[in-house]
């Protein structure tokens, strides 16, 4: 499980964002902080992977922490994606700089920060399998930071086609280890072979999913779908 972190003085919104990331696959919500001292604190007693860290808190900053724990040589420091209504290009710029993996504004929907959530989890996997290998090629690297930054899912689609629908096979693809048939995909959606197929076919032709043939002894080949990264 990855562990996490949430940073947020306002308790409403803390309450929001624990039940969002925990309804997320592989994670879970090790604790609360609302202060930039007590996620320092909560970082060294609690050894968080990931930080939802606020900008704006009572006692400095959220870019103040990334600061602090880049300077910390006691341990290991955890990953943070910025969750704030922050919007100055300056702040954006700056978290970068100091090595925050994310930053989602606010406000947004649980469905935004699981993207997130979930496209950091594949980041861990990708870096995990990795580092067992003696050294990697630019392909490797590529993939790393592809999948740090997931690709945007239309949010208006063609006409006919739903947008929570098309993100929900979009998903399914993203953390999938292998090329899915239409059948597959269904299952694993819950819509109807017919929808999953004409969906997977706009997502082909939006260049984000690409289409590969398997060939069998006899027959029509079977078409497969995979993310593009």
């Amino acid at each position: 499980m990855i562990r996490i972190l949430v940073v947020d003085d306002d308790f409403r919104v803390s309450n929001i964002h624990c039940d969002y990331a925990s309804r997320v696959e592989g994670f879970e919500v090790v604790g609360r902080a609302a202060t930039v001292a007590e996620t320092l604190d909560a970082v060294r007693t609690l050894h968080p992977d990931l930080l939802l860290l606020d900008i704006f808190l009572p006692d400095g900053s959220g870019l103040d922490v990334l600061r602090q724990l880049s300077g910390d040589e006691g341990g290991a420091r955890p990953d943070a994606i910025m969750i704030t209504a922050d919007r100055d290009i300056a702040s954006v710029r700056t978290a970068m700089k100091l090595g925050a993996v994310g930053y989602l504004v606010k406000p947004f929907g649980a469905a935004d920060l699981a993207e997130r959530l979930n496209a950091y989890r594949e980041l861990q996997h990708r870096v995990d399998a990795l580092g067992l290998a003696p050294r990697t090629d630019q392909a490797d690297v590529d993939a790393l930071f592809s999948a740090a930054r997931p690709p945007a899912v239309p949010r208006v689609p063609a006409k006919g086609h739903s947008a929570p629908t098309l993100a929900l096979l979009h998903q399914v693809l993203r953390t999938s280890q292998e090329a899915l048939s239409a059948a597959q995909a269904a299952e694993l959606t819950g819509v109807s072979r017919a929808t999953a197929q004409r969906y997977l076919s706009y997502l082909v032709r939006e260049g984000m999913v690409r289409l590969e043939l398997r060939y069998g002894t006899t027959g029509r080949p079977e078409h497969l779908y995979r993310i593009v990264h």
